[in-house]
């Protein structure tokens, strides 16, 4: 019975040591490929960051009335919830 016990952990102690030293799953390799495709797919121009001209089309009053908008909305003081409470009757 002493000989069964020990071939039985024996057994376990093999199974347990083959599946830690296992190679990485499908899972694992392909960890975080969807935040990369998201990313990528959001680049627009990736060569952006070459063009050193400057920005065209959006004159300086245009921008400062917008940068001003902008940073109203911050100051605005968010009002607080309201809860309605209806009662059937």
């Amino acid at each position: 019975m002493e000989n069964r016990g020990f071939i039985l952990i024996g057994f376990m102690v093999m199974f347990l040591v083959s599946i830690g030293c296992a190679g990485p799953t499908q899972l694992e390799m392909d960890y975080g490929t969807a935040f990369k495709l998201a990313k990528f797919n959001q680049i627009l121009n990736p060569e952006a960051e070459k063009n050193l001209e400057p920005v065209v089309g959006f004159d300086g009053m245009a921008a400062k009335v917008t940068i001003d908008r902008y940073r109203k909305e911050f100051e605005k003081p968010v009002p607080p919830p309201t809860y309605i409470l209806g009662i059937a009757k």
